[in-house]
């Protein structure tokens, strides 16, 4: 059982930086592979970026490649997210996933944060 906790999301400009993070506490961090998800109203839940158990390698969503990177730190159990050059599209509940395999879909993910709420305006 892993319990994630998201934090970090607010209310910024279109432009502003903004920095994630997901607190992971309950069995061994390093035994998964965590996932960042957004979620907009009326939209499906699509994959952001993830990181491999080791942190050795990262996948960005070609919509936020060059904007937003996604680090882990195993000594703090946590995984973030920095958010640079922020849009209006970008406007989502922020949601950290864990899970045995790395995926871009979510059913893989066995284990969800309950989500922060991220609002750029234009």
């Amino acid at each position: 059982q892993v319990q994630l906790v998201e934090s970090g999301g607010g209310l910024v400009q279109a432009g502003d930086s903004l920095r994630l993070s997901c607190a992971a506490s309950g069995r061994s961090f390093s035994s998964y592979a965590m996932g960042w998800f957004r979620q907009a109203p009326g939209k499906e839940r699509e994959f952001v970026a993830g990181i491999s158990r080791s942190g050795g390698s990262t996948y960005h969503a070609d919509s936020v490649k060059g904007r937003i990177t996604i680090s882990r730190d195993g000594a703090k159990n946590t995984v973030s997210l920095q958010m640079n050059s922020l849009k209006p599209e970008d406007t989502a509940v922020y949601y950290c996933a864990a899970g045995v395999v790395f995926s871009v879909r979510p059913g893989p993910y066995a284990y969800w944060g309950q989500g922060t709420q991220v609002t750029v305006s234009s």
